[in-house]
């Protein structure tokens, strides 16, 4: 198989502003395309708005084949399909809430090879009749592109363990297609740090991959965070923002579905027209409430982290966190999504005394999920000794009931390969001894990440300094004293 030599950087550059209408790329925009393009590896982390979407869409278009887009909430690949199809480019989505003759159709398409661009799931890309299609020999795979690729980290050990299938996929797909045919790997993310990083490249394979890494600093986006002593007092100060605002475009994360509907409630029974957003509702009405954010019918939504996820609105003037999230990543992808235009935005997280003696919700909600996460931990730790040795996925998930949770957590311990995406050898060794290391998960990592949330929150430093630290920006964060956060404000006061 003959190797196809890339585009001209003119036809490019050619291609870009006919499709986009901008005049150049923006650092390190073009860098990215480049490489991807000349079918390198790549680990991309770029703050949110940074316009990550083009550098795997415009390689995409300019080649003949098919590039896979690993995408991991359905509102996300629906709105980035849509652009696409907006601009009449060949691109498509499969998930599970498609209508099955759209999903036959796209299905069709794939077979015929008359796609670019094909969104799904992780759990989609690995199912049986996708999986059927895109092995065929004649079907032209240029590349893999991991998006939001950070919820490989923060789910792929027991909430989506088909994360940790991925790195097998390159290598199957390749088997089957004809000799010297090439797939490169891109992981895009706005929220990495070194460990992060490292497991991404890790669990993928990515051969030597080019870095292209950005520190999240925003100078327009200030962080606050905020101390209350009552329930009344959260509401209180919530209100307080909105009424600040005047009408602007903005959003109140909550932690649960029903947190979401109840403030959703009480703050329309207060005139305020919001509406409540949540993984529950069905896809009509999250289309619909989406939509009438983004039209500004709505000017803010009540939402679980389900929402914003690669929605593109550059007005937003504020995030509020009615409760801290657990996890610093999806606070910064949280708060990211304010000020994405360059203006002035704030960002205000609302957090209960430290002590938890006068207010205790905020220390119950973090020690509930640690306890859960435990209890996870602990049963497919006692699986993992049940599991044969080497086996195909699909028969322990039908005979174990958190058996896709073992695989994963035995994976992210170096203690199991997968042949392929189906076929897997645990490492009997390893397995004998196994008791100590997989003890660990008992408290690691997510332990540990749940610490370092609070440990921000509690944090008298500026707060851009502590998250530039906490995502390996070191030398960025030496001197940082970004003037506008609630603690450099306070000191300066002082």
């Amino acid at each position: 198989m003959s190797k196809v030599m890339p585009p001209t950087w003119q036809v490019v550059r050619e291609k870009f502003q006919q499709i986009w209408g901008y005049e150049d790329f923006r650092p390190p925009q073009g860098e990215i395309v480049q490489s991807i393009l000349m079918g390198k590896d790549a680990l991309i982390v770029m703050p949110t708005g940074g316009g990550k979407s083009i550098c795997f869409q415009l390689p995409a278009l300019l080649q003949s084949g098919l590039t896979l887009i690993v995408s991991p909430l359905v509102a996300l690949m629906e709105n980035q399909v849509q652009e696409l199809l907006e601009r009449n480019l060949p691109a498509a989505s499969l998930h599970s809430q498609l209508p099955p003759q759209q999903r036959q159709k796209t299905l069709q398409l794939l077979a015929r090879n008359q796609l670019r661009l094909l969104y799904l799931s992780p759990e989609t890309l690995l199912s049986q009749p996708v999986w059927q299609i895109i092995t065929q020999p004649q079907v032209v795979i240029n590349g893999l592109i991991l998006d939001e690729a950070h919820c490989l980290v923060q789910w792929g050990d027991t909430f989506r363990p088909a994360y940790r299938r991925l790195g097998a996929v390159r290598p199957a797909l390749l088997r089957a297609k004809p000799a010297g045919s090439q797939m490169a790997i891109a992981a895009f993310t706005a929220t990495a740090d070194p460990l992060a990083q490292k497991t991404i490249k890790t669990v993928l394979q990515l051969n030597h991959p080019q870095d292209y890494l950005l520190n999240p600093y925003r100078p327009n986006l200030t962080l606050k965070v905020k101390t209350i002593w009552t329930p009344r007092s959260r509401q209180q100060q919530l209100l307080k923002l909105i009424q600040s605002q005047k009408q602007q475009s903005g959003l109140v994360y909550v932690r649960t579905r029903r947190d979401s509907e109840e403030l959703a409630e009480n703050l329309q029974n207060q005139g305020y027209e919001t509406a409540p957003y949540h993984a529950g509702l069905s896809p009509t009405e999250r289309r619909r409430i989406e939509q009438d954010w983004l039209g500004e019918t709505l000017k803010f939504v009540v939402c679980t982290s389900a929402f914003g996820m690669g929605i593109n609105k550059s007005n937003v003037r504020w995030v509020a966190h009615f409760q801290a999230p657990f996890l610093l990543s999806e606070y910064i992808q949280e708060v990211g999504r304010a000020g994405r235009d360059g203006k002035p935005a704030v960002a205000l997280t609302l957090v209960s005394e430290p002590t938890g003696f006068l207010y205790p919700e905020d220390k119950q909600r973090q020690q509930f999920l640690l306890e859960n996460l435990q209890k996870q931990y602990q049963s497919a730790h006692q699986l993992v000794k049940k599991l044969p040795q080497q086996g195909d996925f699909e028969t322990v998930t039908q005979q174990f009931k958190d058996g896709a949770v073992a695989l994963s957590l035995l994976h992210s311990q170096g203690q199991l390969k997968w042949h392929d995406p189906f076929h897997y050898e645990i490492n009997l060794q390893n397995k004998k001894s196994g008791g100590k290391s997989t003890d660990k998960l008992t408290s690691q990592p997510n332990a540990t990440a749940v610490q370092q949330m609070s440990q921000y929150l509690n944090t008298r430093q500026c707060r851009w300094k502590f998250l530039l630290d906490a995502f390996g920006f070191v030398q960025e964060g030496k001197s940082m004293r970004c003037g506008h956060c609630n603690n450099c404000c306070d000191n300066r006061r002082r």
